[in-house]
């Protein structure tokens, strides 16, 4: 067999074990992909009305401000399934697993290969999970065509595949599992400081750098663009320059730890 084909071979079997993994111990990913569902409830139920007025400058309207949140959580979602993949990989580079597969035959970048694959599918497998319960409680999409959709769902794995890679190097540099929880938890709280839930124009002079200039939000507002045909502007190739950046970044920091940590 030549290298590729034992690349891919090794990278299958890699994906299936973690994939078991999700399966047979599905309570993290069912708690990481409560937090979205339980924040899209609360805005939309709870904080609905008062934030369409208050966005909208007129009377309350649940409707539009559901399809304004919906994009927003739909990116949220991906980042809670990061904390996931971070102790998932801790927990193999601490348990000697690693160590016995660097004794075998196997071709050495299939382990990351397998997390990184597998908590993509995870990640979008949420996000469809997600966006099932946002159309149940009214979310609906405008004058989105088969390209746009295209175009959202690519966005999405995109996006999910850059920051899987960044999870994947905090779980290699972090010492156990609790301490890989926590240093991926910013992937979770920088969503909550971007345009997911209000406009940036509306947050106050301290917090509106921090939405401006990271990821989630111009991945946010060409997300909006392309379901709800609002202007996407500039955001959409500020968003795959992020992910690109971030893409590699996360490999060359994984792959330099991974081949040289001797766990």
């Amino acid at each position: 067999m030549s290298s590729l084909s034992l690349a891919v071979r090794d990278s299958s079997t890699m994906l299936r074990r973690n994939l078991l993994h999700a399966r047979r111990y599905p309570s993290l990913t069912l708690n990481l992909l409560l937090t979205p569902i339980m924040l899209l409830l609360l805005f939309v139920y709870v904080f609905g009305d008062v934030m369409s007025a208050g966005i909208g400058g007129g009377g309350a309207d649940r409707s539009e401000y559901i399809a304004y949140l919906v994009p927003g959580i739909l990116l949220m979602t991906i980042g809670g399934t990061l904390v996931g993949t971070a102790v998932s990989v801790s927990n193999d580079m601490t348990e000697g697993i690693i160590a016995r597969f660097r004794t075998m035959a196997i071709h050495r970048g299939s382990v990351l290969v397998g997390h990184v694959v597998g908590s993509v599918l995870q990640a979008v497998i949420s996000v469809v999970l997600v966006g099932a319960v946002a159309v149940a409680i009214g979310f609906r999409s405008k004058d989105a065509g088969v390209l746009e959709w295209l175009a959202a769902f690519g966005l999405l794995a995109l996006f999910a595949m850059a920051f899987t890679w960044i999870a994947v190097g905090m779980g290699l540099v972090s010492p156990n599992a609790e301490a890989a929880s926590n240093n991926a938890l910013p992937l979770i709280l920088l969503p909550l400081v971007s345009s997911a839930f209000v406009p940036v124009d509306a947050m106050p002079g301290w917090v509106r750098p921090v939405a401006e200039y990271q990821p989630f939000t111009p991945a946010i507002e060409t997300l909006r663009g392309l379901l709800l045909g609002t202007e996407i502007g500039d955001n959409w190739w500020i968003t795959i320059v992020w992910c690109l950046g971030l893409t590699v970044l996360g490999y060359f920091w994984s792959t330099s730890k991974f081949n040289r940590d001797p766990k």
